[in-house]
């Protein structure tokens, strides 16, 4: 079996970290939900789940991975040798398949950004009717190509391995977004009219927080922001050092991704209102409202290149700790070589994602399936096995390893009972009010 790599430094395990949980959602849900239920009044429940929610399934995540020196696969079949139980290989690999799931569907999106950002730099992009060609495009054997060249890049990356590919590309698309957002967010909010979006997104409504609805939808952001999925950050984490200090690196990954999610929210909703268009979420937002609100925008054409090459940024890193969860599974459970084993997972999804390509039902379908269901049950799982079957104070050893600050008892009782109690509560909610992430 090939050595297995680590994160070089802390700023590329971080960098890889956020560029996970900086996904699409961060910038077609995220602003809409903080202008909806409360503006600023909304960031209360919010980062009250973000820091404490966020950085517990983190923390957890980090340290199954380190313990174990292997994903979630891995340490799953390693506690079940221990405790001489059958099922290990069939309980392991649960979470990957949930992970490839998400890609499949992930990918297909990311195939859409490509060919909008090709034709905003030919200059079709202005020339078409936004909400038909959308309409014509996504759900069509055209988008099919797309979507190859979306899973081929991932490839690419993943097959340089963990230094040369992962932590690489990290350090530099990261800072490079983060640059992006100030540049897009400075430009929106110079727009005339632009002082309505901000006044929607910070206004503080406090009466929002005795609904409900706000606290519920704050609750499925904060949890799926930081991509908590029982896979991804458990193999990201495999590859830390022993010194590395997992509580603060959590804390730092929720940090950036809650501020990429506020720069997103500058980027998208002064312009939405500076043009008077619907605000909206979802696909719609990122390909017909924002190209029909570059036509009118001076300078749009450049914006628009912009804009869309952030969109790649954003989608294509959380695209690489998908492909890698499932990757690592495989090259550290089947000793398979990484570049075979990531050619090999890529053209199996690129051929299981075929059939959701040609049908819009069936893909929303499928991504419900994962993001309602599938993926907090696979945190449920990992959460069971690391801490009621494994012994638990060997987790919170682990976590206090090479960390300023230790963890007690406490911590211990927050994650076995509090935390794996919300995460259930997130599969409840998540079907009863059909998503929350």
């Amino acid at each position: 079996m090939e050595k297995r790599e680590t994160f070089t430094s802390k700023i590329g395990f971080v960098m890889a970290c956020i560029g996970s949980a900086i996904g699409l959602g961060n910038i077609w849900m995220f602003p809409y939900r903080l202008g909806r239920y409360g503006g600023a009044a909304f960031l209360i429940p919010y980062l009250l789940f973000v820091l404490i929610l966020g950085t517990t399934g983190l923390m957890a995540e980090f340290s199954f991975g380190r313990r174990f020196k292997g994903g979630s696969m891995y340490g799953i079949i390693t506690v079940f040798q221990q405790k001489k139980k059958r099922g290990g290989k069939f309980w392991g690999a649960l979470p990957a398949i949930g992970l490839a799931g998400v890609f499949i569907f992930y990918n297909i999106v990311v195939g859409w950004i490509l060919k909008y950002l090709f034709m905003s730099i030919t200059g079709d992009l202005k020339e078409i009717d936004k909400a038909n060609y959308f309409h014509e495009f996504a759900g069509t054997s055209a988008s099919i190509p797309w979507n190859i060249f979306a899973i081929l890049l991932t490839v690419v990356i993943i097959s340089c391995g963990v230094t040369k590919g992962i932590e690489r590309i990290s350090k530099i698309i990261m800072p490079a977004l983060f640059i992006i957002f100030i540049l897009l967010a400075i430009r929106s909010l110079s727009l005339p009219g632009a002082a309505e979006g901000v006044r929607f997104l910070l206004e503080p409504k406090w009466e929002y927080l005795k609904e409900v609805d706000t606290w519920v939808m704050a609750l499925g952001q904060a949890f799926f922001t930081v991509s908590i999925n029982g896979c991804g950050m458990v193999v990201y984490g495999s590859y830390l050092k022993r010194e590395y200090d997992i509580p603060r690196l959590s804390l730092a990954t929720a940090v950036l991704d809650t501020l990429a999610a506020i720069l997103a929210s500058f980027v998208i909703m002064p312009a939405v209102f500076a043009f008077h268009v619907d605000v909206n979420t979802g696909p719609p937002l990122l390909f017909m409202t924002m190209p029909s609100i570059f036509d009118k925008m001076p300078g749009g054409f450049l914006v628009a290149i912009v804009f869309f090459i952030s969109l790649l940024f954003a989608a294509i890193s959380s695209s690489i700790n998908m492909l890698e969860g499932v990757t690592e599974a495989v090259i550290t459970n089947y000793k398979v070589p990484r570049k075979k084993a990531a050619v090999a997972i890529g053209l199996i999804l690129a051929l299981l994602s075929a059939p959701l390509n040609l049908d819009m039902r069936a893909f929303d379908n499928f991504t419900n399936f994962i993001t309602i269901v599938v993926s907090p049950l696979m945190v449920v799982l990992v959460l069971i096995v690391y801490f009621y079957m494994h012994d638990s104070k060997d987790a919170l050893q682990e976590i206090n390893q090479g960390s300023k600050i230790r963890f007690g008892k406490g911590f211990l009782v927050f994650a076995k009972y509090v935390f794996l109690a919300v995460t259930v509560l997130v599969v409840i909610l998540g079907v009863v009010y059909g998503g929350i992430g």
